[in-house]
């Protein structure tokens, strides 16, 4: 709850200034896109040890959905992408493929800095990108989509969101 109202504050401070322009992205199908294998890399270069990620790609090999709709099933399909949905590790693995794409980012120099050192706030499948002019703003959201794209995650485009608080 600190954190929510530390970075309030800087939003207040901010506004008495100049604008702050916000970019809401979201995720669509979030869990089912994250790209397997690219995962297993990045669980490495964070330094997970080589173990348990052999532990981790076990638990997602070879493994098979089925669709209800009613009382009728679907016959099972493989999954070759994708995480889990309701398995405890999903989000945490979702969580390193996310952080890693945001730590490509080049941020442009010239954004809102809150603290002094973030411009993009992220939980779960949503991430909100803030900047000083929608030109950085832009730039950043490129970026950020560029980034995502490499781990199978595309943002969905009627549920982006832009708005300027002045």
């Amino acid at each position: 709850m600190d954190h929510i109202f530390c970075i309030h504050q800087v939003l207040e401070k901010k506004w008495e200034y100049n604008e702050v322009h916000q970019l809401f992205i979201y995720f669509k199908k979030a869990y089912d896109s994250v790209r397997r294998e690219v995962l297993y890399k990045i669980l490495i270069e964070f330094g997970i040890p080589r173990t348990h990620v052999r532990l981790i790609k076990m638990s997602l090999t070879e493994t098979y959905s089925r669709i209800r709709v009613g009382k009728n099933v679907s016959d099972r399909f493989p999954n070759r992408n994708g995480l889990k949905q309701g398995d405890v590790l999903s989000p945490m693995l979702f969580n390193f493929a996310l952080e890693y794409a945001i730590r490509r980012i080049q941020v442009n120099q010239d954004g809102l800095k809150l603290n002094g050192t973030h411009q993009l706030l992220a939980y779960a499948d949503d991430v909100n990108i803030l900047g000083g002019s929608i030109h950085t703003l832009r730039e950043n959201a490129e970026a950020l989509v560029a980034s995502t794209r490499e781990i199978g995650l595309e943002g969905s485009a009627d549920k982006i969101k832009y708005m300027v608080m002045s």
